[in-house]
């Protein structure tokens, strides 16, 4: 896009999804484990990819990987990964598509030692960019950098989502995200 999502999104109204998005779940907080999860994998689905193909596979993510319940995508084999390459819903590619399951599986783990996502989040909150992007890669598999920063700038983990004069910006501070704690 090459400008701050906020000005993008107000000078390009046919951008309904992106509109949608930006005005009522970018940099939202999440606190439910499915959400946090579904968040995670479309950010990992994205890496090559544009937000917009994303956005528009979103429902399609949604039901083939069963609502993101983890503990379903967890105990997923050969067949749903089978059942999944075949579905041009959503984005068919192996290695992203195995790291859902794998990732899965330690937020299962997160449970036993963090009580779930959310508070393994709030555990190590706050953190920089950096700290962050080691923790994950110590925790879970294909995320990089700028899979990280996404995810916590998009479930309000560090700020950036919105700009000061958006409107969503003080509805997002309002609803505790973490960053305006």
């Amino acid at each position: 896009m090459g400008t701050i999502y906020c000005d993008w999104v107000r000078s390009n109204p046919v951008e309904d999804l992106h509109r949608a998005y930006h005005d009522s779940a970018y940099g939202f907080p999440l606190s439910d484990e499915a959400p946090l999860f579904e968040r995670l994998v479309l950010e990992i689905n994205q890496a090559g990819l544009s937000w917009t193909t994303i956005l528009r596979k979103a429902e399609a993510f949604h039901r083939a990987y069963d609502g993101f319940e983890v503990d379903r995508v967890a105990a997923y084999g050969p067949e749903d990964i089978a059942r999944l390459m075949g579905d041009a819903g959503i984005i068919r590619n192996r290695r992203k598509i195995e790291a859902a399951i794998e990732n899965a599986r330690r937020l299962q783990a997160l449970r036993a030692s963090h009580g779930g996502f959310r508070a393994w989040l709030d555990a190590h909150h706050p953190r920089d960019l950096q700290a962050w992007i080691r923790l994950f890669k110590a925790t879970f598999v294909f995320t990089g950098p700028e899979i990280v920063r996404e995810f916590l700038i998009s479930t309000g983990y560090l700020p950036g989502a919105h700009e000061p004069d958006c409107p969503q910006y003080g509805t997002v501070k309002a609803l505790g995200a973490p960053w305006a704690r």
